[in-house]
């Protein structure tokens, strides 16, 4: 059965890549095309975070990673380094978490 499963997933995958690749040209190059094409990675980003900071299992949840999360805005507002940002977020989280 899980067999099965992994085939019917490989299957439409390809399929899926195999419709993307046989768009024409004119269409892709269309700009409401490309606008849209470039809104898609930050609304995504955007969805992954706000799942993976507010969300338990079915449950909202404000958390000590909400402030993580507003820690590494505020750092990255001050234009701070990826690295800074990623471990000013971590640090509040987990200073909240030992309180």
């Amino acid at each position: 059965m899980i067999w099965t499963g992994i085939m019917v997933t490989a299957v439409g995958c390809y399929l899926l890549k195999l419709a993307g690749l046989s768009v024409p040209d004119h269409v892709l190059t269309r700009p409401l095309t490309q606008r849209v094409a470039a809104l898609i990675p930050p609304a995504l980003l955007g969805a992954l975070i706000a799942v993976q900071v507010l969300a338990d299992d079915q449950l909202l949840v404000v958390d000590a990673r909400l402030a993580g999360l507003g820690a590494a805005v505020v750092l990255l507002l001050l234009r701070a380094p990826f690295l800074v940002v990623v471990a000013g977020a971590a640090l509040t989280a987990a200073l909240l978490r030992l309180l």
